[in-house]
């Protein structure tokens, strides 16, 4: 919901480090693998119960997460670039919640379970919408930056990031917090659907 927002705001600072980094011989790539990287490191922090400390990879991956589209529009952006973002993306939204199931079990894996349900349904929901949006040659006006057709939503990526950290932040509240989301995702789920719904109705052209 904020993300179009957050992007406009940080846009000239995720700029001039593109610059910086991208005379260096830096690659988009490179930064989606590192930022990969990172959320990773944050999961298995968060599994292992050191969830403050869990805060630094994690945010790292968010900011190489900004910072790799800045980079492959200098560079000129590729498909397979974008594939691994949006790719390794999923990954990682989905390792968190899994950290924390595998962490506290008993306490948390319910909760975990519920919560990469609605991912499920606002990525295939999203992704979905992408795919039909391109083959009708959709442009998105929100994201124009975007490889794809970027649909927003209730719950985006800002948002989601957000919810990370406040489970980080208050690991024994995980559950609540992964169930409140839960729901959020939900309303970003039907609101999609019903997008697709309105958006395709007509004849293929």
């Amino acid at each position: 919901m904020i993300d179009r927002f957050a992007l406009k705001l940080l846009k000239p600072l995720i700029d001039a480090a593109a610059k910086w980094f991208s005379a260096r011989g830096v690659t988009a790539d490179q930064a989606t693998l590192a930022g990969f990287g990172f959320g990773m490191a944050a999961a298995v922090l968060v599994a292992l119960g050191f969830t403050w400390t869990a805060l630094i990879p994690l945010l790292a991956n968010r900011m190489l997460d900004g910072f790799d589209g800045a980079l492959a529009r200098l560079s000129g952006t590729t498909d397979r670039g974008a594939f691994l973002d949006i790719g390794l993306d999923f990954l990682f939204y989905a390792a968190i919640p899994l950290a924390f199931a595998v962490h506290a079990p008993e306490q948390n894996a319910l909760a975990a379970a519920v919560l990469l349900a609605a991912f499920l349904g606002t990525g295939t929901s999203f992704l979905a919408f992408a795919i039909i949006a391109e083959k009708r040659g959709l442009k998105s006006t929100a994201y124009p930056s975007k490889s794809f057709y970027y649909l927003g939503g209730l719950t985006e990526g800002a948002e989601t990031i957000a919810c990370f950290l406040a489970m980080c932040l208050w690991p024994a509240h995980f559950a609540t917090i992964a169930y409140i989301y839960a729901s959020l995702c939900a309303v970003t789920t039907a609101t999609r659907l019903v997008a697709g719904w309105r958006s395709f109705s007509g004849k293929n052209s």
